[in-house]
């Protein structure tokens, strides 16, 4: 059921579940795009309230269901930022873990309780990260730890009307870009496509062949792979364009299988192609809590986000032949300057932050 209606927002429905697509999602869709207006209207009167911090807000969002290229945008931020002289810090919701009060997150941190890409996050960009269900609180509870903090990035934070922003940026995958452009539960639209219009930019991750708003500042972001890292040593890793010709004997009678529990594994999938490496592959859900008997017998190749779930399993297996792609984001230069020129103190008081 999950499969057509993947292949019913992305591609065409399979003839039996087409009917049933028509009668029953798309009713539902008109009425989640009435209650997605409804709320936004209650916030831009000020019915529901919007919590304004004394540092600015970088939001980074999509509008679609699933995996978009976030993580990689949020890393580069914020190098940029610390390159540009700020002190950034993170917060997220900690979707897929148990915590329900806001806490930090640290390198070792339990991806149970907080979530696998926050601790992925804690662990790559080296600044204060906190979760909470309630970003503001979240927000507060960190700027309150650390003083020093002077800008926000709320990953995943779009459709949180809650948490005022300064900047909003939404990233869109320009593989399966916004499917069959229908609100959830008939497409993957979170909000219309004429939100796009209100963002300050978009990044699109991959080639740029989407049809968006003309008044939409776009963005190309590539996604390069950098090295293979192994999760019994880190220590021990090797550079991802050497790494098939590294295990070509072993893999022309054992190739390796390929896991990926992200929002699109195809793209992981499609990664390793194109580095040559001819994996058996094997998607699970997106957040999905791996157990001993998902990691097959051989070499395994994993996510970055992946690998924070499955490091503890491979620890407690022994196993040595467990590794994941560490990828970097490249964004056009334009973005930089864009973000460090709003942030700037004098361009700040002049625009304000964004209610919504």
């Amino acid at each position: 059921m999950i499969d057509a209606l993947l292949r019913c927002w992305y591609g065409r429905c399979p003839g039996w579940f087409a009917p049933i697509h028509l009668l029953l999602a798309l009713p539902l869709s008109l009425l989640f795009g009435i209650m997605v207006r409804l709320r936004r209207l209650l916030f831009q009167f000020g019915l529901f309230r919007v919590a304004q911090l004394p540092v600015p807000v970088i939001v980074v969002g999509n509008l679609t269901v699933g995996g978009s290229g976030k993580t990689p945008l949020t890393l580069a931020l914020v190098r940029w930022l610390r390159e540009a002289g700020f002190s950034p810090a993170i917060v997220s919701r900690g979707y897929g873990g148990s915590a329900k009060t806001p806490m930090p997150v640290l390198p070792n941190s339990d991806p149970a309780s907080v979530g696998d890409e926050p601790v992925l996050l804690a662990r790559r960009a080296g600044c204060p990260l906190w979760i909470g269900r309630n970003r503001p609180d979240a927000a507060r509870q960190l700027l309150a730890f650390h003083p020093e903090v002077d800008v926000l990035i709320a990953d995943d934070g779009l459709q949180h009307l809650a948490l005022g922003r300064d900047i909003e940026l939404v990233v869109v995958d320009a593989a399966r870009g916004f499917g069959n452009r229908h609100l959830l539960p008939a497409g993957p639209l979170r909000e219309p496509l004429s939100r796009l219009g209100s963002v300050d930019a978009v990044v699109v991750n991959g080639v740029q062949t989407l049809s968006l708003p003309t008044e939409c500042q776009r963005f190309l972001m590539r996604i390069s792979s950098v090295r293979f890292v192994n999760l019994a040593d880190p220590e021990r890793w090797i550079a991802a364009a050497d790494f098939s010709a590294e295990f070509a004997d072993l893999f022309a009678t054992h190739p390796p299988c390929a896991i990926a529990g992200i929002g699109h594994p195809e793209r992981f999938f499609n990664q390793l192609e194109q580095l040559g490496i001819n994996a058996m592959t094997q998607a699970f859900p997106d957040h999905h809590a791996y157990i001993e008997s998902d990691l097959p017998v051989g070499t395994v190749l994993m996510t970055e986000k992946d690998a924070v779930k499955c490091a503890s399993i491979g620890n407690r297996l022994g196993r040595q032949d467990l590794w994941f792609l560490a990828v970097d984001a490249d964004v056009e230069a334009g973005l930089k300057t864009l973000i460090i020129d709003h942030l700037n103190p004098r361009k700040r008081a002049s625009n304000g932050p964004k209610i919504t």
